[in-house]
């Protein structure tokens, strides 16, 4: 085990159970073993990495379930450094370019073509292309959202477990530069005319299950990051970090037990003092929840522990979207059109995007094509293909009879392929898996299907959002708590979580010690979640 740096050794005689081995709970775990905290970590699954996992299906395809790309790899490098480790040592991480074939449909057919790329000349040339003025906005886009990044990193790195952090000063000094009554889609109008140009810079709110005609102006800087900083392949998928973070958790002294089912967390008074584990009773100092926010709060902590968050509020809670998945192994080869990353934009994008979030399910949607074997040839046998196909559709509170409509969806999604050149595969699947929203939620936890989590509207954002500090012993991360979803804002809520659980344990000069980011002091008891 790695030794803890001096002004650590008082927590070595405590013990942290973590509920989940996804990016999140392993992130905490790490961060928390440096410290020199005994961590169990309890995954029901019997692979680590929750939703981002890769595996291995018959055939010998592998398929990433959920994310199928890393960006801004800065923080998970952060955690590693902050462990001894360097993570290119660690995982391959391959920038691809083009990082995104996109594909607008229009007139029957195809209206236009942008191969995304972080080279801003060659963005120029694609997207003049399309728009010719349009592309003469591209360096003043960038070089608003880098100042914009600037101004509110800060701000996704403090907790917001107190109302008073929301007039901090990160927060003050960004609010300038948020403009909370614009959507994306309207602040990008002040650069771009042509909405396909538009498209290319806020498709990316997806990511957040949300519509760029809602979702509110600051997440314009997710496609700045994609640009940027970049967009990374995992040689042998996502999973490989999963794995890789485990691998170093382990050596560090973590326990990290699989198919460990969390019945419960256990209280003592109002604070969290262990889980239930298959029958068993765990006792910990303290518990962090890694997993889907909605579902897992109501199943695991009582709702008296939890005053801010009963469940009417639960219920009434703005949720993402969801997905319709294909994961095909394919006998044979795919066009060499066909990018890593492809992303089929419907000709009626804005009425595709208001089916979704008014519960109707698109007739003609837009569709993602991961091909990871563009890049890595690990990802199928010889001679073969593995596709990842999303289609983003509603959540279950549409009431969608999915059983019923199943296999005619998939008959759309596969006509829908044809628009990328893909005209004969199904005679070639030599495997298929689907995952539709009610498998999403009986299979992988996630509430109603929601696949990324609660919205992220502004009434679900940093402080009204559920707390990195849950309680008096208890800490969430995920996609579902402060700061939000997607993998490097999950690895920067572990940060946070496992810095004020730190404090908590041991006080703040050991978590400076641990290298972490500071935070704002501890809430009062009345002002946690």
């Amino acid at each position: 085990m790695l030794q803890a740096r001096d002004g650590l050794r008082a927590l070595s005689g405590h013990r942290v159970a973590v509920v989940g081995a996804g990016p999140g709970g392993l992130a905490t775990a790490l961060l928390l073993a440096r410290a020199g905290i005994h961590v169990t970590v309890f995954e029901k699954d019997s692979q680590v990495g929750g939703r981002t996992k890769t595996v291995e299906a018959p055939g010998g395809y592998k398929f990433d379930i959920g994310p199928t790309f890393f960006l801004y790899p800065q923080i998970l490098a952060d955690i590693f450094t902050s462990c001894g480790e360097r993570l290119e040592d660690h995982v391959t991480l391959e920038r691809l370019d083009p990082q995104y074939h996109l594909v607008f449909e229009g007139n029957g057919g195809v209206s236009g073509e942008i191969r995304a790329t972080g080279d801003l000349d060659r963005l120029e040339a694609e997207i003049a292309k399309l728009a010719p003025d349009d592309a003469k906005n591209v360096k003043k886009f960038f070089s608003e959202n880098r100042t914009k990044l600037q101004f509110f990193k800060p701000v996704l790195e403090q907790p917001f477990h107190r109302f008073l952090s929301m007039a901090s000063p990160a927060m003050l000094a960004a609010l300038p530069y948020l403009h909370p009554g614009r959507s994306v889609d309207r602040d990008l109008r002040r650069h771009f005319s042509d909405p396909r140009v538009r498209l290319a810079f806020s498709f990316q709110t997806k990511y957040l299950g949300m519509s760029p005609f809602r979702c509110p102006s600051l997440f314009t800087i997710l496609s700045f990051l994609e640009y940027e900083h970049g967009v990374y392949h995992p040689i042998g998928g996502c999973g490989a970090i999963s794995e890789a973070m485990a691998g170093l958790a382990r050596r560090m002294g973590v326990d990290v037990r699989l198919g460990a089912d969390v019945e419960r967390v256990t209280f003592d008074g109002s604070r969290a003092n262990g889980v239930v584990v298959d029958g068993e009773t765990f006792r910990a100092d303290a518990v962090v929840i890694n997993g889907d926010f909605a579902k897992v709060a109501k199943a695991l902590v009582p709702e008296e522990r939890r005053p801010r968050w009963k469940d009417a509020k639960i219920a009434d809670a703005r949720l993402s979207c969801s997905t319709f998945m294909l994961y095909l192994g394919i006998e044979g080869t795919v066009p060499e059109s066909l990018s890593h990353h492809t992303i089929l934009l419907s000709e009626q994008y804005e009425k595709n995007i208001r089916e979704i979030t008014e519960g109707t399910l698109p007739m003609q949607p837009s569709l993602y094509v991961q091909h990871a074997g563009y890049t890595d040839g690990g990802m199928a046998p010889p001679g073969h293909t593995a596709l990842y196909v999303l289609v983003p559709v509603p959540n279950l509170k549409a009431g969608i009879d999915w059983p019923s409509i199943r296999a005619s969806y998939r008959k759309l999604a596969l006509d829908r392929l044809k628009l990328l050149g893909l005209h004969d595969i199904e005679d070639r699947i030599r495997y298929e898996r689907i995952i539709d929203p009610t498998e999403w939620e009986s299979d992988f936890a996630v509430h109603e299907g929601a696949t990324f989590n609660l919205s992220h509207e502004l009434r679900q954002m940093l402080w009204f959002r559920p707390h990195n500090r849950f309680g008096p012993g208890l800490y969430l991360v995920g996609g579902g708590t402060h700061p939000g979803s997607g993998l490097p804002v999950i690895y920067e809520g572990a940060r946070i979580s496992a810095k004020l659980l730190i404090e908590e344990l041991a006080g703040a000069r050991a978590a400076e010690n641990a290298g972490l980011p500071e935070t704002a002091p501890l809430a009062a008891p009345g002002e946690v979640s």
